[in-house]
Protein backbone atom coordinates (compact mmCIF):
# COMPACT_ATOMS: atom_id res chain seq x y z
CA UNK A 1 0.00 0.00 0.00
CA UNK A 2 1.13 3.53 -0.65
CA UNK A 3 1.84 6.18 1.89
CA UNK A 4 -0.08 8.06 4.51
CA UNK A 5 -1.25 11.61 4.97
CA UNK A 6 -1.13 13.45 8.30
CA UNK A 7 -4.84 12.77 8.72
CA UNK A 8 -5.42 9.25 7.43
CA UNK A 9 -4.17 6.40 5.29
CA UNK A 10 -4.23 6.78 1.50
CA UNK A 11 -3.89 4.47 -1.47
CA UNK A 12 -2.61 6.06 -4.66
CA UNK A 13 -3.81 9.39 -3.29
CA UNK A 14 -7.29 8.11 -2.42
CA UNK A 15 -8.36 8.61 1.20
CA UNK A 16 -9.33 5.47 3.05
CA UNK A 17 -12.37 7.15 4.62
CA UNK A 18 -13.74 7.99 1.18
CA UNK A 19 -13.14 4.47 -0.09
CA UNK A 20 -14.88 3.03 2.95
CA UNK A 21 -17.80 5.42 2.48
CA UNK A 22 -18.10 4.52 -1.22
CA UNK A 23 -17.73 0.75 -0.97
CA UNK A 24 -18.55 0.00 2.66
CA UNK A 25 -16.76 -2.23 5.14
CA UNK A 26 -15.54 -4.85 5.61
CA UNK A 27 -13.69 -4.84 2.32
CA UNK A 28 -10.54 -6.15 0.71
CA UNK A 29 -8.57 -3.36 -0.90
CA UNK A 30 -5.95 -4.23 -3.53
CA UNK A 31 -3.26 -1.77 -4.62
CA UNK A 32 -2.66 -2.31 -8.34
CA UNK A 33 0.62 -0.39 -8.24
CA UNK A 34 2.03 -2.75 -5.62
CA UNK A 35 0.76 -5.77 -7.56
CA UNK A 36 2.49 -4.61 -10.72
CA UNK A 37 5.67 -3.68 -8.88
CA UNK A 38 5.96 -7.11 -7.25
CA UNK A 39 5.52 -8.94 -10.53
CA UNK A 40 7.81 -6.69 -12.57
CA UNK A 41 10.59 -6.79 -9.98
CA UNK A 42 10.54 -10.57 -9.95
CA UNK A 43 10.26 -10.77 -13.74
CA UNK A 44 13.32 -8.55 -14.14
CA UNK A 45 15.34 -10.72 -11.75
CA UNK A 46 14.48 -14.08 -13.29
CA UNK A 47 16.03 -15.53 -16.43
CA UNK A 48 13.63 -14.62 -19.28
CA UNK A 49 13.51 -18.31 -20.19
CA UNK A 50 11.65 -19.01 -16.94
CA UNK A 51 7.90 -18.48 -17.34
CA UNK A 52 6.04 -17.08 -14.34
CA UNK A 53 2.60 -18.61 -13.80
CA UNK A 54 0.14 -17.17 -11.30
CA UNK A 55 -1.47 -19.69 -8.97
CA UNK A 56 -5.08 -18.50 -9.05
CA UNK A 57 -6.00 -20.21 -5.78
CA UNK A 58 -4.13 -17.47 -3.90
CA UNK A 59 -6.64 -14.86 -5.07
CA UNK A 60 -9.07 -15.91 -7.81
CA UNK A 61 -10.62 -12.50 -8.39
CA UNK A 62 -10.90 -12.18 -12.15
CA UNK A 63 -9.61 -8.59 -12.21
CA UNK A 64 -6.56 -9.46 -10.11
CA UNK A 65 -5.91 -12.32 -12.53
CA UNK A 66 -6.35 -9.93 -15.48
CA UNK A 67 -3.74 -7.50 -14.14
CA UNK A 68 -1.18 -10.28 -13.78
CA UNK A 69 -2.08 -11.74 -17.15
CA UNK A 70 -1.63 -8.31 -18.76
CA UNK A 71 1.92 -8.28 -17.36
CA UNK A 72 2.74 -11.60 -19.00
CA UNK A 73 1.91 -14.15 -16.31
CA UNK A 74 0.56 -17.56 -17.22
CA UNK A 75 -2.12 -19.19 -15.08
CA UNK A 76 -2.12 -22.27 -12.87
CA UNK A 77 -5.70 -23.30 -12.04
CA UNK A 78 -7.23 -26.02 -9.91
CA UNK A 79 -10.97 -26.03 -10.63
CA UNK A 80 -13.38 -25.58 -13.51
CA UNK A 81 -14.31 -22.11 -12.26
CA UNK A 82 -10.63 -21.11 -12.01
CA UNK A 83 -10.14 -22.33 -15.59
CA UNK A 84 -13.05 -20.19 -16.80
CA UNK A 85 -11.70 -17.28 -14.71
CA UNK A 86 -8.30 -17.56 -16.39
CA UNK A 87 -9.88 -17.55 -19.84
CA UNK A 88 -12.11 -14.57 -19.00
CA UNK A 89 -9.05 -12.75 -17.67
CA UNK A 90 -7.55 -13.10 -21.14
CA UNK A 91 -5.08 -15.93 -20.61
CA UNK A 92 -3.97 -17.85 -23.70
CA UNK A 93 -4.95 -21.53 -23.20
CA UNK A 94 -1.35 -22.49 -24.00
CA UNK A 95 -0.34 -20.51 -20.92
CA UNK A 96 -2.66 -22.43 -18.58
CA UNK A 97 -1.98 -25.60 -16.60
CA UNK A 98 -4.57 -27.43 -14.49
CA UNK A 99 -3.67 -29.38 -11.37
CA UNK A 100 -5.46 -30.87 -8.39
CA UNK A 101 -5.63 -34.31 -6.76
CA UNK A 102 -9.31 -35.06 -7.48
CA UNK A 103 -10.23 -33.60 -10.86
CA UNK A 104 -13.76 -34.42 -11.97
CA UNK A 105 -14.70 -35.82 -15.37
CA UNK A 106 -16.23 -32.41 -16.15
CA UNK A 107 -12.95 -30.66 -15.32
CA UNK A 108 -10.90 -33.03 -17.47
CA UNK A 109 -13.32 -32.52 -20.37
CA UNK A 110 -13.04 -28.74 -19.91
CA UNK A 111 -9.25 -28.99 -20.13
CA UNK A 112 -9.55 -30.95 -23.36
CA UNK A 113 -12.08 -28.50 -24.81
CA UNK A 114 -9.90 -25.48 -23.99
CA UNK A 115 -6.73 -27.18 -25.29
CA UNK A 116 -4.66 -25.88 -22.39
CA UNK A 117 -0.90 -26.28 -22.22
CA UNK A 118 -1.05 -29.33 -19.97
CA UNK A 119 -3.11 -31.29 -17.50
CA UNK A 120 -0.98 -31.98 -14.44
CA UNK A 121 -1.82 -35.57 -13.48
CA UNK A 122 -1.60 -36.64 -9.85
CA UNK A 123 -2.28 -40.39 -10.04
CA UNK A 124 -1.95 -43.26 -12.48
CA UNK A 125 -5.73 -43.65 -12.35
CA UNK A 126 -6.18 -40.06 -13.53
CA UNK A 127 -3.83 -40.72 -16.45
CA UNK A 128 -5.86 -43.82 -17.34
CA UNK A 129 -9.08 -41.79 -17.25
CA UNK A 130 -7.59 -39.18 -19.56
CA UNK A 131 -6.42 -41.94 -21.88
CA UNK A 132 -10.02 -43.16 -22.15
CA UNK A 133 -11.58 -39.75 -22.97
CA UNK A 134 -8.85 -37.93 -24.91
CA UNK A 135 -9.42 -37.25 -28.64
CA UNK A 136 -7.34 -39.09 -31.25
CA UNK A 137 -4.86 -36.21 -31.44
CA UNK A 138 -4.10 -36.78 -27.79
CA UNK A 139 -3.63 -34.63 -24.68
CA UNK A 140 -0.50 -33.07 -23.17
CA UNK A 141 0.24 -34.14 -19.62
CA UNK A 142 2.74 -33.25 -16.92
CA UNK A 143 3.39 -35.76 -14.16
CA UNK A 144 3.08 -34.25 -10.72
CA UNK A 145 5.76 -36.13 -8.89
CA UNK A 146 6.10 -36.55 -5.16
CA UNK A 147 9.92 -36.66 -5.12
CA UNK A 148 11.93 -38.89 -2.84
CA UNK A 149 13.69 -35.86 -1.31
CA UNK A 150 12.02 -33.66 1.30
CA UNK A 151 11.46 -29.93 1.06
CA UNK A 152 13.55 -27.59 3.18
CA UNK A 153 12.41 -24.37 4.79
CA UNK A 154 8.71 -24.81 4.01
CA UNK A 155 5.93 -23.87 6.44
CA UNK A 156 3.73 -26.47 4.70
CA UNK A 157 5.55 -29.32 2.98
CA UNK A 158 3.94 -31.04 -0.01
CA UNK A 159 6.59 -33.53 -1.07
CA UNK A 160 8.92 -36.21 0.25
CA UNK A 161 6.27 -37.73 2.54
CA UNK A 162 2.99 -39.61 2.07
CA UNK A 163 0.74 -37.09 0.33
CA UNK A 164 -2.51 -36.96 -1.60
CA UNK A 165 -0.65 -34.77 -4.08
CA UNK A 166 1.24 -36.21 -7.02
CA UNK A 167 2.64 -39.66 -7.74
CA UNK A 168 5.49 -41.02 -5.65
CA UNK A 169 8.75 -41.05 -7.54
CA UNK A 170 9.21 -44.71 -6.64
CA UNK A 171 5.81 -45.59 -8.14
CA UNK A 172 6.67 -43.85 -11.38
CA UNK A 173 9.98 -45.66 -11.69
CA UNK A 174 8.13 -48.96 -11.35
CA UNK A 175 5.51 -48.11 -14.00
CA UNK A 176 7.40 -48.35 -17.30
CA UNK A 177 4.91 -50.85 -18.73
CA UNK A 178 1.96 -48.59 -17.87
CA UNK A 179 3.49 -45.63 -19.69
CA UNK A 180 4.51 -47.72 -22.69
CA UNK A 181 0.84 -48.65 -23.14
CA UNK A 182 -0.42 -45.08 -23.45
CA UNK A 183 -1.65 -44.03 -26.88
CA UNK A 184 -3.48 -40.72 -26.42
CA UNK A 185 -1.86 -39.32 -23.31
CA UNK A 186 1.40 -37.61 -24.21
CA UNK A 187 3.63 -37.18 -21.19
CA UNK A 188 5.68 -34.08 -21.90
CA UNK A 189 7.29 -33.24 -18.60
CA UNK A 190 7.23 -33.03 -14.85
CA UNK A 191 5.66 -30.84 -12.20
CA UNK A 192 6.71 -30.68 -8.55
CA UNK A 193 5.67 -28.38 -5.75
CA UNK A 194 7.59 -28.90 -2.55
CA UNK A 195 5.96 -26.48 -0.14
CA UNK A 196 4.73 -23.00 0.59
CA UNK A 197 5.66 -19.88 2.58
CA UNK A 198 9.36 -20.47 2.16
CA UNK A 199 11.42 -17.55 3.51
CA UNK A 200 14.87 -19.18 3.17
CA UNK A 201 16.39 -18.46 -0.24
CA UNK A 202 18.73 -21.47 -0.08
CA UNK A 203 15.73 -23.75 0.43
CA UNK A 204 14.15 -22.54 -2.82
CA UNK A 205 17.44 -23.06 -4.67
CA UNK A 206 17.96 -26.54 -3.21
CA UNK A 207 14.40 -27.55 -4.05
CA UNK A 208 14.83 -26.33 -7.61
CA UNK A 209 18.00 -28.39 -7.99
CA UNK A 210 16.22 -31.47 -6.65
CA UNK A 211 13.23 -31.03 -8.98
CA UNK A 212 15.39 -30.59 -12.09
CA UNK A 213 17.43 -33.67 -11.17
CA UNK A 214 14.23 -35.67 -10.59
CA UNK A 215 12.85 -34.56 -13.96
CA UNK A 216 15.98 -35.76 -15.74
CA UNK A 217 15.89 -39.08 -13.90
CA UNK A 218 12.22 -39.79 -14.66
CA UNK A 219 12.52 -38.74 -18.29
CA UNK A 220 15.39 -41.16 -18.82
CA UNK A 221 13.72 -44.02 -16.95
CA UNK A 222 10.26 -43.71 -18.53
CA UNK A 223 11.28 -42.50 -21.98
CA UNK A 224 9.25 -39.30 -22.24
CA UNK A 225 10.61 -35.95 -23.50
CA UNK A 226 11.19 -33.02 -21.19
CA UNK A 227 9.24 -30.36 -23.05
CA UNK A 228 8.06 -28.68 -19.83
CA UNK A 229 9.31 -28.71 -16.26
CA UNK A 230 7.39 -26.86 -13.55
CA UNK A 231 9.78 -26.19 -10.66
CA UNK A 232 7.03 -25.00 -8.31
CA UNK A 233 7.61 -21.92 -6.21
CA UNK A 234 6.47 -21.48 -2.66
CA UNK A 235 8.00 -18.01 -2.17
CA UNK A 236 6.90 -16.77 1.23
CA UNK A 237 5.53 -13.52 2.60
CA UNK A 238 6.62 -12.60 6.15
CA UNK A 239 3.52 -12.07 8.26
CA UNK A 240 4.67 -12.48 11.82
CA UNK A 241 7.10 -10.78 14.18
CA UNK A 242 10.63 -12.10 13.73
CA UNK A 243 10.13 -13.22 10.13
CA UNK A 244 12.35 -11.68 7.45
CA UNK A 245 11.67 -10.99 3.79
CA UNK A 246 12.74 -13.65 1.34
CA UNK A 247 15.86 -12.47 -0.49
CA UNK A 248 14.33 -12.71 -3.95
CA UNK A 249 17.46 -11.42 -5.70
CA UNK A 250 19.48 -14.25 -4.15
CA UNK A 251 16.76 -16.76 -5.04
CA UNK A 252 16.70 -15.58 -8.65
CA UNK A 253 20.48 -15.72 -8.97
CA UNK A 254 20.62 -19.30 -7.71
CA UNK A 255 17.61 -20.51 -9.69
CA UNK A 256 18.82 -18.78 -12.86
CA UNK A 257 22.16 -20.57 -12.62
CA UNK A 258 20.51 -23.99 -12.20
CA UNK A 259 18.05 -23.39 -15.03
CA UNK A 260 20.82 -22.15 -17.35
CA UNK A 261 22.76 -25.38 -16.77
CA UNK A 262 19.57 -27.41 -17.35
CA UNK A 263 18.66 -25.60 -20.57
CA UNK A 264 22.18 -25.96 -21.92
CA UNK A 265 21.35 -29.65 -22.34
CA UNK A 266 17.62 -29.19 -23.08
CA UNK A 267 17.30 -25.86 -24.90
CA UNK A 268 13.73 -26.50 -26.05
CA UNK A 269 12.30 -27.19 -22.60
CA UNK A 270 9.77 -24.76 -21.12
CA UNK A 271 10.59 -24.01 -17.47
CA UNK A 272 7.75 -22.71 -15.30
CA UNK A 273 7.73 -21.32 -11.80
CA UNK A 274 4.30 -20.92 -10.23
CA UNK A 275 3.69 -18.30 -7.58
CA UNK A 276 0.54 -17.22 -5.80
CA UNK A 277 0.96 -15.79 -2.32
CA UNK A 278 4.16 -13.94 -3.18
CA UNK A 279 2.64 -12.11 -6.15
CA UNK A 280 -0.59 -10.94 -4.53
CA UNK A 281 -0.04 -11.09 -0.76
CA UNK A 282 1.71 -7.75 -0.51
CA UNK A 283 -0.94 -5.75 -2.36
CA UNK A 284 -3.94 -6.53 -0.18
CA UNK A 285 -5.42 -4.72 2.84
CA UNK A 286 -8.38 -6.07 4.81
CA UNK A 287 -10.30 -3.02 5.98
CA UNK A 288 -12.71 -3.21 8.92
CA UNK A 289 -14.53 -0.59 10.96
CA UNK A 290 -14.51 -0.67 14.75
CA UNK A 291 -18.11 -0.74 15.94
CA UNK A 292 -17.48 -0.89 19.65
CA UNK A 293 -14.48 -0.37 21.90
CA UNK A 294 -14.75 -1.96 25.33
CA UNK A 295 -12.75 -3.11 28.29
CA UNK A 296 -13.21 -6.53 29.85
CA UNK A 297 -11.36 -7.36 33.05
CA UNK A 298 -8.40 -5.23 32.17
CA UNK A 299 -8.21 -6.12 28.46
CA UNK A 300 -9.21 -3.68 25.72
CA UNK A 301 -11.23 -4.95 22.74
CA UNK A 302 -11.90 -3.31 19.38
CA UNK A 303 -14.98 -5.14 18.08
CA UNK A 304 -15.13 -4.70 14.32
CA UNK A 305 -17.63 -5.42 11.55
CA UNK A 306 -15.39 -8.06 9.94
CA UNK A 307 -13.31 -10.86 11.33
CA UNK A 308 -12.04 -14.34 10.69
CA UNK A 309 -15.11 -15.11 8.57
CA UNK A 310 -13.31 -13.09 5.88
CA UNK A 311 -9.71 -13.53 6.99
CA UNK A 312 -9.24 -17.03 8.36
CA UNK A 313 -5.50 -16.76 7.72
CA UNK A 314 -5.34 -14.19 10.53
CA UNK A 315 -5.90 -16.91 13.13
CA UNK A 316 -2.22 -17.80 12.72
CA UNK A 317 -1.69 -20.07 9.67
CA UNK A 318 -1.07 -23.40 11.31
CA UNK A 319 0.66 -21.96 14.37
CA UNK A 320 -0.11 -23.39 17.79
CA UNK A 321 0.39 -19.92 19.28
CA UNK A 322 -1.68 -16.97 18.05
CA UNK A 323 0.51 -14.64 16.01
CA UNK A 324 -0.66 -11.45 14.38
CA UNK A 325 -0.56 -10.25 10.83
CA UNK A 326 0.62 -6.62 10.67
CA UNK A 327 -2.36 -4.50 11.74
CA UNK A 328 -2.51 -0.72 11.74
CA UNK A 329 -4.83 2.17 12.39
CA UNK A 330 -6.02 3.62 9.09
CA UNK A 331 -7.95 6.52 10.60
CA UNK A 332 -5.03 7.97 12.60
CA UNK A 333 -1.84 6.23 11.42
CA UNK A 334 0.51 9.00 12.58
CA UNK A 335 -0.68 9.16 16.17
CA UNK A 336 1.48 7.49 18.85
CA UNK A 337 0.63 4.01 20.05
CA UNK A 338 -1.50 4.09 23.18
CA UNK A 339 -2.30 0.55 24.33
CA UNK A 340 -2.75 -3.05 23.17
CA UNK A 341 -6.14 -3.98 21.72
CA UNK A 342 -7.52 -7.37 20.88
CA UNK A 343 -9.20 -6.88 17.50
CA UNK A 344 -12.24 -9.11 17.06
CA UNK A 345 -15.03 -9.55 14.55
CA UNK A 346 -18.82 -10.05 14.58
CA UNK A 347 -18.93 -13.83 15.08
CA UNK A 348 -20.42 -15.59 18.09
CA UNK A 349 -17.25 -17.53 18.84
CA UNK A 350 -14.23 -16.67 21.00
CA UNK A 351 -12.03 -17.79 18.10
CA UNK A 352 -13.01 -14.73 16.06
CA UNK A 353 -9.79 -12.87 16.90
CA UNK A 354 -8.10 -11.00 14.04
CA UNK A 355 -5.28 -9.68 16.23
CA UNK A 356 -4.31 -10.37 19.84
CA UNK A 357 -2.87 -7.54 21.97
CA UNK A 358 -2.13 -5.32 18.96
CA UNK A 359 -0.48 -2.08 20.06
CA UNK A 360 -2.33 0.79 18.34
CA UNK A 361 -3.11 4.47 18.72
CA UNK A 362 -6.38 5.12 20.52
CA UNK A 363 -9.19 3.24 18.76
CA UNK A 364 -12.61 4.90 18.75
CA UNK A 365 -15.92 3.56 17.46
CA UNK A 366 -16.05 4.22 13.72
CA UNK A 367 -12.29 4.04 13.24
CA UNK A 368 -10.92 2.06 10.31
CA UNK A 369 -8.34 -0.66 10.94
CA UNK A 370 -6.32 -2.50 8.32
CA UNK A 371 -4.77 -5.97 8.23
CA UNK A 372 -1.81 -5.67 5.87
CA UNK A 373 -0.28 -8.22 3.46
CA UNK A 374 -3.74 -9.70 3.01
CA UNK A 375 -3.92 -10.10 -0.75
CA UNK A 376 -3.61 -13.90 -0.67
CA UNK A 377 -5.92 -16.53 0.81
CA UNK A 378 -8.45 -14.00 2.06
CA UNK A 379 -12.20 -14.50 1.59
CA UNK A 380 -11.80 -17.45 -0.79
CA UNK A 381 -10.03 -19.39 1.99
CA UNK A 382 -12.35 -18.26 4.79
CA UNK A 383 -15.76 -19.36 6.15
CA UNK A 384 -17.63 -16.42 4.60
CA UNK A 385 -21.02 -18.09 5.20
CA UNK A 386 -20.54 -18.39 8.96
CA UNK A 387 -23.46 -16.55 10.62
CA UNK A 388 -24.54 -15.74 7.05
CA UNK A 389 -22.53 -12.54 6.86
CA UNK A 390 -21.47 -13.39 3.31
CA UNK A 391 -18.59 -12.36 1.10
CA UNK A 392 -17.05 -8.90 1.61
CA UNK A 393 -16.59 -6.31 -1.11
CA UNK A 394 -13.33 -6.37 -3.06
CA UNK A 395 -11.89 -3.16 -4.49
CA UNK A 396 -8.91 -2.74 -6.82
CA UNK A 397 -7.19 0.63 -7.13
CA UNK A 398 -5.62 0.87 -10.56
CA UNK A 399 -3.97 3.97 -11.99
CA UNK A 400 -5.44 6.11 -9.24
CA UNK A 401 -9.01 4.92 -9.76
CA UNK A 402 -10.93 2.61 -7.42
CA UNK A 403 -12.90 -0.22 -9.02
CA UNK A 404 -15.42 -2.51 -7.32
CA UNK A 405 -14.20 -5.90 -8.55
CA UNK A 406 -16.55 -7.97 -6.40
CA UNK A 407 -19.65 -6.66 -4.70
CA UNK A 408 -20.46 -7.85 -1.21
CA UNK A 409 -23.09 -10.56 -0.83
CA UNK A 410 -26.65 -9.41 -0.30
CA UNK A 411 -29.37 -11.14 1.71
CA UNK A 412 -30.86 -12.26 -1.59
CA UNK A 413 -27.54 -13.72 -2.75
CA UNK A 414 -27.35 -15.85 0.36
CA UNK A 415 -30.98 -17.02 0.34
CA UNK A 416 -31.54 -17.58 -3.39
CA UNK A 417 -29.66 -20.93 -3.56
CA UNK A 418 -31.82 -22.32 -0.74
CA UNK A 419 -35.18 -24.03 -1.26
CA UNK A 420 -37.89 -23.53 1.33
CA UNK A 421 -40.21 -26.48 1.86
CA UNK A 422 -43.64 -25.85 3.29
CA UNK A 423 -44.16 -27.57 6.64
Amino acid sequence: MTGTSPAEYTVQGLRISELAEQFGTPMYLYDGDRLRETYRTLRDLLDPRIDVFYSAKANPNVSVCAVLRSLGAGMEVSSHVELVTALRAGADPRDIIFLGPAKSAQELQACLAADIHAVVCESLAEIAQLESIAPPEGVRVLLRVNPAFQAKGSRLAMGGKPRQFGIDEETLLESQEFFQGLRRVRVEGVHAYMGTRILDQQAVIDNTRGILDTARRLSAALGFPLNTVDIGGGFGVPYFEGEKDLDVAAVAAGVNDLVAQFLADLPGCRVITELGRYLVGWCGLYVVRARYVKQSRGEWFAVADGGTNHHMAAVGIGSFVKRNFPIRSLSRPDEPDLRPYTVTGPLCTPNDVVGKAVVLPEVRPGDLLGVERSGAYGPSASPVLFLSHGHPAEVLVLDGQAHLVRRRDTVQDLLDPQHLILV
